[in-house]
């Protein structure tokens, strides 16, 4: 196998990167020192020469590189090709020249779920729930979303022709749009819910993250809000600086925030508050769940620490080192593992990785992308530390909320998942030509509509249609997570993308139980404390023994 075969290389490799030496027996009983680049040469001379089969030295020299980084048992430190170094930038920076839209596959073709605020695709009226047919003449069918994400950018200036079909309308509509510099919001949802809470979600940490964040929260003050809801759930981190950058918005002072340890010059560096809270007197909760890492972690870890913040949800991921990347000659990049952080009481949050995942076959993560750790470890097996006002938290194995909350309807999904096998993709293509179908017909007329056993039948009789046979029980178990379904669905391709956020929010137990923490005339202490009754009455979703 050829992995195994470099093995030997990748350890090879260490020395020739980092210019180091060391002392190997020769061959043959030899024992005379060796420099450790003259034999790595040799061993790839002779793996490229005599090997069975027919190797680059390029290739040799690539899979000797990827070997050495695998060696190192840490899944965050890579070589990124100039692509995945492209969609790096991307990520933290929020920046794209394109047309500006959020697209998905849906029965084989290039669907819109929504265009971005302010896009030439907004401004030329493209809409929810249009199919792009063709693209510069050519039809889009059997096209996946990074095909057509790379065809809909480009250089900002330049034009393309698109072909889109329209539900209720008979003939395809042209559209000439010309690419434009586009920012990609951090801050990607945000509503002020009865009660007058805020609710903002942050979608990743990148440049703008903070400034968004800060503005968004000036806006809602202005409009009455008193209380607020910052959902970190399924956000996978980004940059170091902004999440202390998000830190020190909730913080006093002088107040510390994260503090890095690395071996190299500048690793190792304590981030502190530096300005004043501008909202001091504004309760918060915070949301957080498996997929909130790294800077979410940051962010949790500080609030909690110093009693800013409830953190309400589930435990998050378990990241607690930071990378730095290093651009190469070739045009990619090296990210490589630096430093660990602690949170300001001195937690690692670091989790295990699951065990037996580094087999030598397993791809290297996407960017935003995280290795699978180990599940949930019994809070009698973690350290105990505790928050400025002295409430017992925990480090090791990511940030432990001070209330388990869940919104995941598992088993219902699960019932679903069996049912369907493995037509989930096609079910979810009728999710939509449904809801659709409803945009056509124009028989939701309330942003408050509920889904009636009617629709729910009607929807059913689709799927069977559609090759999508269920048996009644099976249907009538997952009914409830339908229903759930449908009415994000049809809210989505009938209102629009807010109208499905607010609908999400009605139903979402986190944010529900988040607003009754936050109820009434209240201050951060006293949102604390009726979070610690909670707990104390186990009224929780407790993930194990703890």
């Amino acid at each position: 196998m050829r992995y195994r075969a470099f093995v030997v290389l990748a350890t090879m490799a260490a020395a020739l990167v980092t210019g180091g030496w060391f002392l190997q027996r020769g061959l043959e009983g030899s024992t005379s020192p060796v420099n450790g680049v003259r034999l790595f040469d040799q061993v790839v001379s002779h793996v490229a020469d005599q090997y069975v089969d027919s190797l680059s030295r390029d290739s040799i020299y690539q899979d000797a590189l990827r070997g050495m980084l695998r060696e190192l048992d840490d899944p965050y430190t890579v070589f990124l090709s100039g692509d995945r170094l492209a969609r790096l930038n991307e990520n933290t920076s929020g920046r794209y020249a394109g047309l500006g839209v959020q697209i998905d596959v849906r029965d084989g073709w290039i669907t819109v779920v929504s265009p971005l605020p302010d896009s030439p695709a907004e401004r030329a009226g493209i809409q929810t729930g249009d199919r792009i047919v063709e693209m510069e003449g050519r039809s889009t069918e059997g096209w996946s979303v990074d095909e057509a994400q790379r065809e809909l950018r480009g250089p900002k200036g330049s034009r393309v022709t698109i072909m889109v079909e329209r539900p209720g309308l008979d003939a395809r509509l042209p559209f000439r749009l010309t690419r434009a510099d586009i920012q990609v919001h951090a801050v990607r949802r945000t509503d002020l819910l009865p009660g007058d809470v805020g609710y903002l979600d942050i979608d990743v940490f990148s440049e703008q993250t903070a400034s968004e964040l800060e503005k968004e929260i000036n806006d809602m003050r202005k409009r009455g809000m008193r209380a607020l809801i910052l959902d970190l759930r399924r956000n996978p981190g980004g940059l170091l600086e902004q999440g202390v950058a998000v830190s020190d918005l909730f913080l006093n002072r002088g107040q510390e925030i994260v503090s890095m340890r690395g071996r190299a010059y500048g690793a190792t560096r304590d981030f502190g508050d530096e300005e004043p809270q501008p909202w001091p007197d504004l309760p918060m909760v915070v949301l957080v769940d498996e997929g909130s890492a790294s800077a979410s972690e940051i962010v949790a870890g500080a609030l909690q620490d110093h009693d800013r913040a409830v953190i309400l949800g589930e435990t998050t991921f378990g990241k607690g080192s930071a990378q730095s990347v290093f651009a190469m000659p070739d045009g990619g990049a090296l990210k490589l593992t630096t430093a660990r952080w602690f949170t300001p009481v001195g937690r690692s949050i670091q989790k295990p990785r699951s065990s037996g995942e580094d087999d030598g076959t397993v791809e290297e993560p996407e960017e935003g992308a995280h290795p699978r750790v180990a599940g949930e470890i019994p809070l009698a097996e973690r350290e105990a530390y505790r928050t400025d006002a002295g409430r017992v938290i925990y480090g090791g194995g990511g940030i432990t909320p001070d209330l388990f909350i869940s919104d995941d309807p598992a088993d219902q999904e699960l019932e679903l998942q069996r049912a369907l096998g493995d037509q989930v993709g096609r079910f979810r293509d009728a999710l939509t030509a449904y809801a659709l179908s409803l945009k056509t017909s124009r028989s939701i007329t309330s942003r408050d509509f509920r889904v009636t056993p009617e629709m729910r039948a009607q929807f059913r009789e689709m799927l069977e249609r559609r090759g999508m046979a269920i048996a009644s029980a099976e249907w009538e178990a997952a009914s409830p997570f339908v229903t759930r379904l449908l009415t994000y669905e049809i809210a989505r391709y009938v209102f629009g993308v807010q109208a499905e956020l607010r609908r999400r929010l009605e139903e979402d137990r986190v944010v529900q139980t988040a607003r009754e923490l936050l109820g009434g005339d209240v201050t951060q202490r006293t949102v604390l404390e009726r979070a610690s009754a909670r707990r104390a009455a186990k009224q929780e979703d407790l993930p194990g023994p703890s």
